[in-house]
């Protein structure tokens, strides 16, 4: 069973900057693309960041320069750094797993609350 948690979201004044994590069972965690979306109260849910199994990167063009997406294979892990974090980085931050090598996913894990507001 594909389970993935995330963490590390809260509260933080503008500017200041939070580290959220993306902990996977149930897969290859190695062959799995792995991103992280967002969704703000009102909108829909939006992408914000994506690692690829071989290691690329993206990031839609509001993120850049200032979020990091990383992976850990060993750890089957998934980590986004953000910082300077502005208060339109308000949302529920999801974790989404997919693989075109294993025909796997999207899986969705729980999401986790990020507010930027002093």
């Amino acid at each position: 069973q594909v389970q993935l948690v995330e963490s590390g979201g809260g509260l933080v004044q503008p500017g200041g900057s939070l580290r959220l994590s993306c902990a996977a069972s149930g897969v290859i965690f190695r062959m799995y693309d792995m991103g992280w979306y967002r969704q703000a109260p009102g909108k829909q849910r939006e992408f914000v960041a994506l690692i690829t199994s071989g290691g690329g990167v993206k990031y839609t063009d509001s993120v850049k320069g200032r979020f990091t997406i990383s992976r850990d294979n060993a750890k089957k892990m998934a980590d986004l750094q953000m910082n300077s974090l502005k208060p339109e980085d308000t949302a529920v931050y999801f974790c989404n797993a997919a693989s075109v090598l294993v025909g796997g996913g999207p899986h969705w894990g729980q999401g986790t609350q990020v507010t930027v507001s002093s």
